[in-house]
């Protein structure tokens, strides 16, 4: 009996319900949450800082930098008002004189300079041409009417070089310029993936078809989809072709060792400073000094430029041009051999640490 009264407490013991306190999960994230979040978010941040940067920095205030300009005629009357002009610009325009109207048409087409304005005892003439830069010619427009307004005279505008049918804004070939490189950029991401695995010879020759494939395609859009432009076709995929082919030459060079970071290095090349010195959307001489400088040797400004010869301006030499995009493709493959190399070395060394530690 009291064996089983000694039970019982104990048996009621074990059927009451255990009381164990979880521990308590805190409301706000694990402090190593945010470092894993900041990692992530790095890149898209600096790609939004960059862009923020390279496109108000270009573009926010356009004003004239030694724009070339000329006033039609050569007497003396004419000399004066050139250099009154050039003199009150502020640096603005950059004045020259010119014989007659035959003479102010040919360096318009030459695009040697940007307009020229000519006063008859009738009316006023501004020689412009607007297929090399619809933006530049809104300007050069505003700087002469009022001048024209001043002498009293009907202000006549000439289009020497006009926009084509199907390209009103005059952009058109920028915007193909655009599709190109970030065609080009982001083929190049699939193509360093597959081709990383292999040797030195696919990292050189894929690019050279995926560019063919992808120019093709996005020139073959402009010309017979859209009619940016009739003629040159060819011409311009073969161009295009060279200027794709060196974007994923540097896409497959850089990808092995920025990894996550190639993006952003690519985004800086070809959009942040590509886009903004391209002169597609205001020409370097309405754009701030840096901008403006990069014109001269960035990749897209030597496509652009080639391409705006090829479609508007027959017969002009544009063989700079070509030469730039020659540079950059001749530095991209010597940026694969180095990639390569790197790599091949890196892989090296982990396999002979590997071999210590076995």
């Amino acid at each position: 009996m009291s064996n089983a009264t000694s039970e019982a407490p104990a048996l009621a013991a074990d059927r009451e319900p255990a009381t164990h306190t979880a521990p308590r999960r805190s409301v706000l994230p694990h402090p190593s949450m945010w470092k894993h979040l900041g990692l992530h978010v790095l890149v898209p941040v600096l790609l939004g800082i960059g862009m923020t940067l390279a496109y108000l920095g270009a573009f926010h205030q356009p004003s004239p930098h030694h724009l070339p300009v000329a006033i039609v005629g050569d007497s003396a009357q004419s000399e004066v008002f050139a250099q009154t002009l050039n003199n009150e610009s502020d640096g603005g325009l950059d004045v020259r004189n010119v014989a007659d109207e035959a003479q102010a048409e040919k360096l318009v087409r030459e695009r040697t300079i940007t307009a020229a304005y000519e006063a008859t005892p009738t009316q006023a003439n501004l020689y412009i041409a607007t297929a090399a830069s619809a933006t530049t010619t809104e300007t050069v427009q505003k700087v002469f009417q009022p001048i024209a307004f001043q002498q009293h005279l009907p202000f006549n505008v000439v289009d020497v070089v006009p926009v084509g049918t199907h390209d009103a804004t005059g952009q058109g070939i920028f915007f193909l310029l655009v599709g190109l490189s970030v065609g080009g950029y982001a083929v190049a991401a699939a193509v360093a993936a597959v081709t990383g695995r292999h040797g030195l010879f696919a990292r050189v020759f894929v690019p050279v078809i995926a560019s063919a494939v992808v120019s093709a395609i996005i020139v073959g859009i402009a010309a017979y989809v859209y009619h940016v432009f009739d003629h040159s076709v060819l011409q311009v995929w073969l161009l295009s072709w060279l200027y794709d082919a060196l974007v994923m030459w540097i896409g497959v060079a850089l990808m092995p060792i920025l990894k996550s970071w190639t993006v952003l290095a690519m985004t800086v090349l070809f959009v942040q400073l590509n886009f903004t010195s391209s002169g597609g959307i205001f020409q370097k001489w309405m754009e701030p000094g840096f901008f403006a400088s990069l014109n001269d040797f960035w990749a897209g400004a030597g496509w652009l430029n080639s391409a705006t010869a090829l479609i508007y301006f027959p017969g002009q030499r544009f063989g700079g041009n070509v030469a730039v995009l020659a540079v950059w493709a001749g530095v991209a493959v010597v940026a694969v051999l180095v990639s390569h190399l790197v790599v091949r070395r890196h892989a090296r060394v982990e396999a002979a640490l590997a071999a210590q530690a076995a």
